[in-house]
């Protein structure tokens, strides 16, 4: 089996959005794609899978086993999904069936694609949950799950395909450093089995881990390309050096500054979720102009905690009491996906408008925030997904900062990023608590993004189903 792909063009009403892309893949070799949000990797892949969005058109060829499938119709390529090519999506919420819990959703894959019998489809299933440290989460659905679960859910499921060409787009994502290496393991076991893998990422670890392959992508043009590690390692061009240099364990640590007032207090807080106990009898406070982070594995309760504290959720047991001075509106949320933050047909700038009237803030509030923020105010008209995921983070933040918190909850608010937007957002982050004495919690799975920017660290140790 073999993929070559030949000048592969991609347009829009915007003009050429990827040049001239060429590449062979080959069974054993992983091929890795790396760069930053909006470089036009996941263009490349949709193009590669026939699923390009409304108004952008592909051009060149794209030859599978022998066959370029760039001019067959829309139905003759839908129907080789999930039988020669299977495609794990940047979003796990897009991959999986709100309606259906997670096992079933691994097992129809076996049962409709393989023909196996239900009893085979459910200890394929079992085993290949078990494998990326989801037990017991099978008789979830999606919502009961963390971001990093679903992630896996959905790897399972485009695993289970058996797709002679696997494409996985940001396969892991929002998941810990034990958890990306299982995962990077199992991908590298599908090449190895025979199958062929491109990868699109931008987690320089999972390249390495990868091996094969490699080609950095920017502003939709292949800027360098070679073999892993050597690629990573020995960096030729000017932005592949840049990438390197901008994973989080490189980074500077952050200043600290003498604690003010506390925003909460949690004491003995105690939560349950799906019969499995996440937190047990946790103590924590935090501060004005303070970085406490949360760290620990996928699923272990971080996000629980952090909405605990805000009253986003119950506790079973414990208080959480706020400091008398903080506003109502004192305590606000950066979420870990952009997207899924704003209204989808509503234009950025008219949910900022309408922020503003609801809480009678100033005329001129958003626009003296957009440049702080590095923001362009022509941004204003478009609708959330037609920004890149970096750009509409710095809106989130900006909604946020409109309300002056006295703490904001950045909840894997980078985990989404490429090294060097998450690097932006985090340094536009610091500088918010040096600047408004802000308490910043930051929930992480990253231990060296927590040991840089935090003056503590609670790391929670529950297991990750």
């Amino acid at each position: 089996m073999s993929l070559v792909v030949e000048n592969l063009r991609i347009t829009g009403p915007e003009g050429l959005l990827v040049h001239g892309v060429s590449f062979t893949l080959l069974p054993g070799e992983p091929l890795v794609l790396l760069g930053e949000t909006g470089s036009g990797k996941s263009l490349l892949a949709q193009a590669v899978m026939g699923n390009l969005p409304p108004g952008l058109h592909a051009g060149g060829r794209v030859v599978l086993d022998g066959q370029d499938i760039l001019p067959l119709p829309p139905r003759d390529r839908r129907a080789l999904w999930g039988r020669r090519i299977a495609m794990l999506p940047q979003e796990p919420w897009a991959a999986l069936d709100p309606t259906m819990r997670a096992a079933a959703q691994v097992e129809e894959v076996d049962r409709l694609v393989h023909r196996r019998s239900a009893h085979d489809a459910r200890q394929h299933t079992a085993a290949r949950l078990a494998r990326l440290g989801l037990d017991g989460a099978g008789r979830r659905y999606p919502f009961q799950l963390s971001g990093g679960m679903n992630q896996r859910v959905a790897l399972a499921a485009t695993e289970a395909a058996g797709a002679g060409l696997l494409i996985a787009d940001e396969p892991t994502k929002g998941l810990d450093a034990e958890l990306r290496d299982t995962a990077g393991a199992l991908l590298r076991a599908e090449a190895e089995a025979g199958r062929l893998l491109l990868v699109i990422t931008h987690d320089v670890a999972l390249a390495r881990l990868l091996g094969g392959q490699a080609m950095v992508m920017l502003s939709g043009q292949v800027v360098e390309a070679g073999h892993l590690p050597v690629l990573l390692d020995a960096p030729r061009h000017g932005y592949t050096r840049r990438l390197v240099a901008a994973e989080p364990a490189r980074w500077q640590a952050w200043p600290h500054r003498q604690p003010g007032r506390t925003v909460v207090k949690g004491r003995n807080l105690r939560k349950s979720l799906g019969g499995r106990e996440l937190l047990g009898g946790l103590d924590l406070e935090v501060a004005e102009g303070e970085v406490v982070a949360v760290s620990g594995r996928s699923g272990c309760g971080k996000t629980t905690l952090g909405n605990l504290l805000l009253g986003l959720a119950r506790t079973d047991w414990g208080s959480v009491k706020r400091g008398t001075w903080v506003a109502p509106l004192g305590m606000q949320k950066l979420y870990q996906d952009p997207l899924a933050a704003f209204a989808p047909h509503q234009a950025l700038g008219q949910g900022l408008a309408d922020l503003r009237q609801r809480h009678g803030l100033a005329a001129d509030a958003v626009r003296h925030l957009l440049p702080r923020l590095r923001l362009n105010q022509a941004l204003l008209v478009r609708r959330p997904s037609e920004v890149s995921g970096g750009e509409l983070q710095r809106f989130g933040l900006l909604r946020a900062l409109l309300l002056n918190p006295a703490m904001l909850f950045a909840d894997e608010a980078t985990s989404r990023l490429d090294p060097l937007t998450q690097q932006d957002v985090m340094m536009l982050l610091g500088e918010c608590v040096q600047e408004r004495n802000m308490a910043l919690l930051v929930v992480t799975h990253e231990a060296a993004l927590a040991e840089k920017v935090a003056s503590r660290v609670i790391s929670l140790r529950t297991a990750a189903a």
